[in-house]
């Protein structure tokens, strides 16, 4: 059920890193083996040593996952997280520090974790709101009751749904269009939504100009400009 233990955290924080330093690598897509989840929640044997622990022992625990959900949502490259099962709890909020969604539609996808009488410890709390508005995201949390794919699409909280079977060929898909473009403008977009939403629209802007002025030093844009003249697809070298 690809659950998320302390041993996949740590392993998906390896390979971001990997990734991150790759300059092969230009789109990141990450889907679940098999095909009954793209992860079922937190592994919850693990639970009865962590009630066990103290209180500065649960913080560090804690913060691993938010550092690792964090790499992925700060990698400077754009990512797609393929749901090809259910994604509930560290599921969902895996699935939530990526760019892009697409899910099956069988998929289930939620935040259960006040049926064990805690909360979404992951970033949900955070990311899930900023997402889809923070009454929905209450209620989600509230309940925790998962909603299909359907509905999550229909309240932004994925971008696209695929028959089963099929979320990583579209992400796949989506990938290759992706890549298309140059890193230097893909990874500046990223940016300055991350850093923009959390800001000023004034400060924002700043950033926005910033980064352009950045990009306009780029190998890449002389390319992209001169291949439009040319009336040719640029090939970008990601400089």
């Amino acid at each position: 059920m690809n659950v998320l233990s302390r041993k996949v955290v740590q392993e998906l924080g390896e390979i971001f890193t990997e990734i991150s330093e790759d300059p092969n690598v230009i789109t990141v897509i990450v889907t679940g083996a098999g095909n009954r989840a793209f992860m079922a929640g937190a592994d919850i044997k693990e639970f009865p040593s962590w009630l066990e622990k103290s209180e500065e022992e649960l913080m560090q625990l804690t913060m691993e996952i938010h550092q690792t959900f964090n790499m992925i949502e700060h990698l400077k490259k754009p990512t797609i997280a393929a749901l090809n099962g259910i994604t509930l709890g560290g599921g969902c909020e895996l699935a939530l520090a990526f760019d892009i969604r697409i899910a099956e539609e069988q998929v289930q996808i939620g935040l259960p974790e006040v049926k064990l009488g805690l909360f979404p410890g992951g970033g949900g709390t955070q990311r899930l709101p900023r997402l889809i508005g923070p009454a929905k995201a209450k209620e989600l949390m509230f309940t925790g009751e998962p909603i299909s794919a359907a509905e999550a699409l229909k309240i932004g909280l994925i971008n696209q749904v695929t028959e089963n079977g099929k979320a990583l060929e579209s992400a796949i898909v989506m990938a290759k269009k992706i890549t298309a473009n140059s890193l230097q403008a893909l990874s500046r977009i990223k940016e300055a939504v991350n850093k923009g939403i959390d800001t000023s629209f004034d400060q924002a802007i700043d950033l926005e100009a910033q980064l352009l002025t950045e990009v306009f030093q780029t190998e890449d844009i002389r390319e992209g400009v001169q291949a439009f003249i040319e009336k040719r697809k640029p090939s970008y070298k990601h400089r």
